[in-house]
């Protein structure tokens, strides 16, 4: 089954019983533990579904009708898949989604060739390998205790009294003993081993592993660590992952196992294990607001994701509010010559809440001109509205749209989407 995100005005409907009896499994998931579904990835990783409607995965009625929100990806219980494609680019293979991660990920996209066909959970899985290799290289290389047996005059741990008599006698100075020692050559690094041996058997997701200086450094660093890596060790080492670490410190690595055995467990991970909930999910809203940082990097402008500067304001039960402007670009705390904010949505002429967000972060920063940018797909949208709102001062919020091509070849695609991006900076940068 196929539907697009944010699908409220054309939903889907489930007809047959069985396939509505699997999907009520996952319909409202918010907030959940994800340790109860190890074959259920998330990206960003740090992303929670939250206790808000917007973020739930989908809705689905007594009548079958399903309706999505956010959230795009793959996902499906025991035989029944589910794939929820951008609304911007509902035809066939989601070309949107992988431009927007390769760019996200810093993948070139220049190699990249993509038959339109049907999309598969495991066309997306290597395109976060790097990304989570290197969110959990950042605490570390993983360790834990390996016991390790020798037999020589330098005892330091337990002597292993069977060993020693069958080996020693007669003595000649050497003594059979065990220590239990940290080790990074263990089951977990075996696996990032394994997962990228055998990304560089398939042409296109080889690349992924070359792409930067700093992916090709953690590959390196994996396997010197992995010295007795052997490919016919797969299987055993896959059987000693398969209950998930959970390690106080490593708390990244669990994530980059989960994806690594569905990478190498292919064939057996695919929809259609009994009672399992499997899948992969992007938040669109941030997968966007990620993509056009991209584009505006080069102008200087800060995208902001950390609470650093947050404003507070009341909101209708007297709390206070904690908001933060998607990107900024500022010489000091007090003063912006840019203001913007993302809107992963079909923005309409009508956007009240929208403008009273914008209008408080100008005021707050003291910025003429405010953009609200969004994605459109449509041939007659208008993408770029300006409106004044304080004739007086010169104050105006300027909606900005970035047209989304509909190619069916990912080149042209990806060659259009190139022209839209400069023309997006070109209309910014005469407000700068």
């Amino acid at each position: 089954m196929r539907t697009t995100d944010n699908n409220a005005g054309n939903p889907l409907i489930i007809e047959i019983e069985k396939e509505r009896e699997n999907l009520s499994h996952i319909a409202g998931m918010c907030d959940f533990d994800i340790k109860k579904n190890p074959n259920l990835l998330f990206f960003p990783q740090d992303w929670q579904l939250g206790i808000d409607k917007s973020d739930r995965i989908f809705e689905l009625n007594p009548d079958g009708k399903l309706t999505t929100n956010n959230i795009m990806g793959f996902i499906g219980h025991n035989e029944t898949k589910l794939t929820i494609s951008s609304r911007f680019y509902p035809n066939g293979n989601d070309f949107f989604l992988h431009y927007m991660l390769c760019k996200v990920l810093g993948i070139n996209v220049v190699n990249l060739d993509f038959s339109k066909g049907e999309e598969d959970i495991h066309d997306f899985l290597p395109y976060l390998f790097p990304a989570y290799l290197q969110n959990a290289l950042s605490q570390g290389l993983y360790k834990q205790y390996k016991r390790n047996h020798y037999n020589d005059s330098n005892v330091k741990g337990v002597i292993d009294v069977n060993r020693h008599i069958r080996i020693n006698i007669p003595f000649a100075g050497k003594i059979a003993y065990t220590t239990r020692e940290y080790s990074y050559d263990n089951p977990v690094t075996q696996l990032i081993r394994h997962t990228i041996e055998y990304l560089r058997t398939r042409g296109l997701w080889r690349r992924f592993l070359t792409n930067n200086a700093e992916t090709r450094a953690n590959v390196s660093q994996i396997e010197y660590a992995t010295s007795t890596y052997k490919k016919n060790d797969l299987q055993k080492v896959i059987t000693a992952n398969l209950k998930l670490i959970n390690h106080p410190y490593f708390t990244k690595y669990r994530d980059l196992q989960k994806l690594c055995l569905q990478i190498l467990r292919r064939e057996r991970t695919n929809f259609g294990e009994k009672d399992r909930i499997h899948g992969l999910l992007f938040d669109g809203a941030w997968l966007w607001e990620a993509y056009i940082a991209t584009v505006l990097k080069e102008k200087g402008i800060e995208h902001r994701t950390t609470t650093k500067d947050k404003l507070f304001v009341e909101d209708d039960v007297g709390k206070n509010q904690g908001i933060i402007p998607d990107f900024i670009k500022s010489e000091n705390t007090k003063n912006a010559s840019f203001i913007g904010d993302t809107k992963y949505k079909h923005f309409a002429k009508d956007n009240r809440q929208d403008y009273f967000q914008i209008i408080t972060y100008m005021f707050r920063y003291s910025c003429p001109v405010g953009y609200l940018i969004f994605p459109y797909d449509k041939q007659d949208d208008e993408n770029y509205r300006k409106r004044e709102i304080n004739n007086d001062k010169g104050y105006s919020v300027i909606e900005l749209g970035m047209k989304i091509p509909q190619n069916e070849d990912f080149t042209d695609f990806c060659n259009q989407m190139k022209l839209r991006e400069m023309n997006f900076r070109e209309k910014i940068e005469t407000n700068l």
